[in-house]
């Protein structure tokens, strides 16, 4: 049985070749295997962890080349199912310089929505050690409850749990219905990931301190932000700072978040206490996250991109810091004290 099963979404990624062009003027496109969780699926095998999957592809070409592909990456596909009559989620991804992302998704309705509960084996998610899903299995029914009730039975067999609320806007009918089913998911999660563009959106708050507060409350024991090339900032209640990320020049930004979670990850399942984890602890395991998130931009495509525990290491070594650019006077996390124990 797996440590660890990731639920959700797994399809085909076309990235842009070109920077800065729109998906409009029809760029050259590379296809590539992808979705966030199936992507943190593989990053955590290709780290050594016994990983499994489950979701929905069609059955169709783009499906039987997916499973294929968690299958060579090592990954359990024995609970992926093939829909009849459904077709594979296609995303479409224009490269920016900036980071930042523009999707346009082929989903009408898309295989992955259509996990239903009757598909989740309770003792296999019982049997692992941690769960890690997103989002976008719960834009609609029936993945939402599918999702939904692998989140009740990892609770009910005390695994930890990892929830990336990975926004995508044009996958929900209204604002308003993403953030309520985003904030639905969030007390049962143990450790939240989310990216810096999304912050405001998910927690209100302009402020990383002031919006980890809100996501705390609600019952996760530990925050982390993905900032780009600013690297990450993290909270647990106990310790809070900003790590600065790596210089390296990105080719694909996309899934440099599901780098950074499986490495996170990796190093969580050998923490005994993830709230009680010291600055310091935090800062190590982080740093690492940090590096798997640089390599990952260093290729076209998420899955092809996935570095190995040797390839991060090698890197993390070799590797220079990009200096943190943080107001001194309007944070108190400055770099004079960027990592800080709180009474």
């Amino acid at each position: 049985m797996p440590t660890a099963v990731c639920i959700g979404e797994l399809l085909i990624d076309f990235v842009s070749t070109a920077k800065d062009v729109g998906l409009s003027e029809c760029p050259p496109l590379i296809g590539a295997p992808g979705g966030a969780p199936a992507n943190v699926a593989v990053g955590l095998a290709r780290l050594g962890v016994s990983c499994g999957f489950v979701g929905k592809v069609g059955d169709d070409p783009f499906g039987a080349f997916l499973q294929s592909t968690l299958q060579q990456n090592a990954v359990d596909a024995t609970h992926l199912r093939a829909q009849p009559g459904a077709r594979t989620t296609l995303a479409f991804n224009a490269t920016r310089s900036d980071g930042k992302k523009d999707i346009f998704f082929y989903r009408n309705p898309g295989a992955d929505t259509l996990l239903h509960p009757d598909d989740i084996d309770d003792a296999y998610i019982a049997s692992a050690s941690v769960l890690h899903f997103g989002s976008v299995s719960l834009t609609h029914s029936p993945s939402r409850e599918a999702t939904l009730r692998a989140v009740e039975i990892a609770q009910a067999h005390e695994l930890h749990i990892s929830y990336d609320p990975n926004l995508r806007p044009m996958l929900w009918d209204s604002p308003a219905e993403a953030r309520r089913w985003i904030w639905k998911a969030m007390p049962a999660a143990e450790v939240v990931k989310l990216a810096e563009e999304e912050w405001e959106f998910v927690t209100g708050a302009a402020d990383l301190e002031a919006g980890s507060k809100k996501i705390l409350d609600a019952g996760p024991r530990l925050v982390v932000v993905t900032r780009g090339d600013q690297g990450c900032y993290y909270d647990n209640g106990k310790a809070r700072g900003y790590l600065p990320g790596f210089q390296v020049e990105v080719v694909d930004p996309l899934g440099a978040g599901d780098g950074f979670v499986a490495a996170m990850l990796t190093a969580l399942l050998e923490a005994d206490d993830i709230g009680a984890l010291s600055a310091a602890d935090l800062d190590d395991l982080l740093t690492m996250a940090n590096a798997a998130g640089a390599l990952t931009t260093l290729r076209a495509g998420v899955i092809p991109a996935l570095p190995t525990h040797e390839e991060i290491r090698a890197f993390a070594r070799q590797a220079s810091f990009r200096p943190l650019a943080i107001d001194a006077d309007a944070d108190p996390f400055s770099q004079d004290a960027d990592d800080e124990e709180l009474a």
